[in-house]
């Protein structure tokens, strides 16, 4: 792990993030929180939760890209793809304080605006906004995550591939083919042969 570099930039960016994304709260009421939030930055390909290992961290991307993934036999299958203003973790370890079942591991250097398990029961004892701020967080990560789950329900392979590209076109210079491919549950070769749609609708 690297050594973490201005801190205040990304204050500001997590200032922002929780103003824009979870709800209005005041420069006062941020303060309060700063005392809690580790800065953890990591090179490229680099392991952030190791599988079995209890996660205790909550993490928003503040640069860079994390992937999340499972192994199954000789496979590894991306779960979430989580780009700058994402919060990614291991929800279940975190949460039960039980081994995690994922890994984490950057594609890009990376850095996360964190809070330990222990840090987060703090600000949820001692700061009144906390807890709509942490409700409103958990309403949005569900929401997002059915919404992806039902995006793609009755959607053939070809449409599934148009419509993340469409969507995320960054996506396809920032994140390995192998992984994107395993992200949108398509086969590696079948997704080789459906980037050249990307060309034709150029």
């Amino acid at each position: 792990m690297r050594s973490p570099v201005n801190e205040q930039k990304y204050l500001e960016f997590i200032f922002h993030y929780l103003h824009s994304r979870v709800g209005p709260i005041s420069r006062e009421q941020f303060d309060l929180f700063t005392p809690f939030f580790i800065f953890r930055s990591f090179g490229k390909k680099e392991i952030i939760l190791n599988k079995d290992e209890v996660d205790d961290h909550l993490n928003v991307v503040a640069e860079g890209l994390v992937r999340k993934y499972v192994v199954t036999g000789k496979n590894e299958v991306t779960i979430q793809l989580a780009t700058e203003g994402h919060i990614i973790q291991s929800e279940i370890s975190f949460h039960k304080r039980v081994p995690s079942e994922v890994i984490l591991e950057t594609i890009e250097a990376s850095v996360l605006v964190s809070m330990t398990f222990e840090n987060v029961q703090k600000i949820l004892a001692q700061i009144p906004i906390a807890e709509a701020l942490g409700r409103a967080m958990v309403t949005q990560m569900f929401i997002k995550k059915d919404s992806r789950y039902f995006n793609q329900l009755g959607k053939t392979t070809r449409e599934k591939f148009l419509d993340y590209i469409t969507n995320h076109p960054h996506m396809m210079q920032r994140v390995p083919q192998k992984i994107l491919a395993s992200y949108l549950n398509i086969k590696p070769e079948t997704f080789s042969r459906l980037k050249h749609l990307t060309r034709v609708q150029k």
